[in-house]
């Protein structure tokens, strides 16, 4: 006799991602706001066991790219602390390698469980990351697993972790060469942009945040393109007003599609929002990491949009306009190593990647999209050809 039982259930993850500027500034609550307060009740605390007790046990982990520009920042966290006793820091704030360094091995996963372990952290405690999304990948990972969920509060510090990476639910570590090979699906306690956090960056950093804008935008919201558009000049002398309300509404359509898209855990094989990034990994793994992601996610929106338009899909005054806005932000839709990319490897992995079936995002038009399951390898070639001779 064989019987079955059938589990269900549901979780609902809630949690805010908050833009700010100056959030270390002692005066500004929007981070000691995140940390629930004790209000006594009959029989014990009168929060939720979900939120616990405070002041909270917390620790800081940094990524170390940021000291060049803000030397002080270590010393900042730890008066902020001081001045919001709403958590206490048990450990020295923890320093860290930035950059793909920080998911190449196992070394800042590490390091981030041994600051746990040592400043004592358990579920009801909270582990702080600042740093740009690789940092936070790996820290979040190990938040994840030390005793299966420390509460994680991320504060991306780059454009493309606050407008993508550091808002969503993933955490991994590169391994066995593949990128993202080690990982999990956890949501962070919270998310909090810090816009004066960009400043210390170099122009390039800065502005590689309009790649993942502009395909956000092409795949999901023809008006924010508009606005993109509209913007364009002012958005490549990286001015704070256009820059910022781009990153806020890029946060916002990934966020969207993380809750409504119906797989925010990615269980299946579609995955919409890689529009543009199947080549865009394989430009950054050939040039090991010299074209950066948003160099590369431009170049591969600009040869998808090509191919598209080759199909019949993409009509051809939208990708004009797609062709102007790339290089109008300062961007270089052609790079050598498109030249030389393998594509049917570059797909191949791609579908390993997406864990099934092969899915990629083409465009109709501004705003719209379709998924196909095959690519035209002449057809692209011809795209490649075409980037080649306009903008190389």
């Amino acid at each position: 006799m064989t019987r079955t039982i059938h589990q269900t259930i549901a979780v609902r993850y809630d949690f805010p991602v908050i833009f700010t500027r100056d959030a270390l500034a002692p005066q500004n609550s929007a981070l000691a706001g995140l940390f629930p307060p004790c209000t006594p009740a009959p029989g014990g605390c009168g929060t939720s066991p979900q939120q616990g007790c405070g002041p909270h046990r917390l620790a800081a982990v940094l990524d170390d790219g940021l000291l060049a520009s803000f030397p002080d920042l270590g010393a900042r966290i730890e008066g902020y602390f001081r001045h919001n006793p709403v958590a206490s820091l048990t450990a020295p704030v923890l320093a860290v390698p930035g950059g793909e360094r920080a998911k190449a091995d196992l070394s800042v996963f590490q390091s981030v469980l041994d600051l746990i372990f040592e400043a004592r952290l358990c579920r009801q405690s909270y582990l702080l990351v600042i740093g740009g999304g690789a940092v936070l990948d790996a820290a979040g990972f190990a938040a994840a697993t030390a005793h299966r969920g420390v509460r994680l509060i991320r504060m991306p510090s780059t454009a493309l972790a606050q407008n993508d990476a550091g808002v969503g639910v993933k955490n991994a570590v590169n391994f066995f060469g593949r990128k993202n090979f080690l990982g999990c699906f956890a949501p962070p306690f919270a998310v909090l942009n810090d816009f004066a956090l960009l400043d210390g960056l170099e122009e390039r950093e800065r502005r590689a945040g309009l790649a993942e804008a502009v395909k956000i935008a092409l795949i999901k919201d023809a008006v924010f393109f508009d606005r993109l558009f509209a913007d364009r000049h002012a958005l490549k002398r990286l001015e704070h007003g256009p820059l910022e309300h781009s990153i806020e509404r890029c946060a916002e359509l990934h966020l969207e599609h993380i809750a409504t898209g119906g797989d925010p855990f990615e269980f299946g094989s579609s995955r919409p929002l890689d529009f543009g990034h199947w080549s865009a990994h394989a430009m950054e793994e050939a040039t090991n990491g010299a074209l950066g992601h948003g160099e590369a996610v431009a170049i591969g929106v600009a040869l998808d949009s090509v191919y598209s338009h080759l199909t019949g899909l993409l009509p051809a005054d939208d990708l004009a306009h797609i062709l102007e806005i790339l290089p109008d932000l300062g961007f270089t839709p052609w790079h050598a190593a498109l030249e030389t990319l393998d594509a049917p490897t570059a797909i191949e992995s791609f579908r390993e990647h997406l864990g099934g079936r092969l899915f990629l995002s083409l465009l109709t038009g501004i705003g719209a999209r379709v998924e196909v399951s095959s690519i035209d390898f002449a057809k692209m070639q011809e795209a490649v050809a075409i980037l080649r001779e306009r903008f190389a």
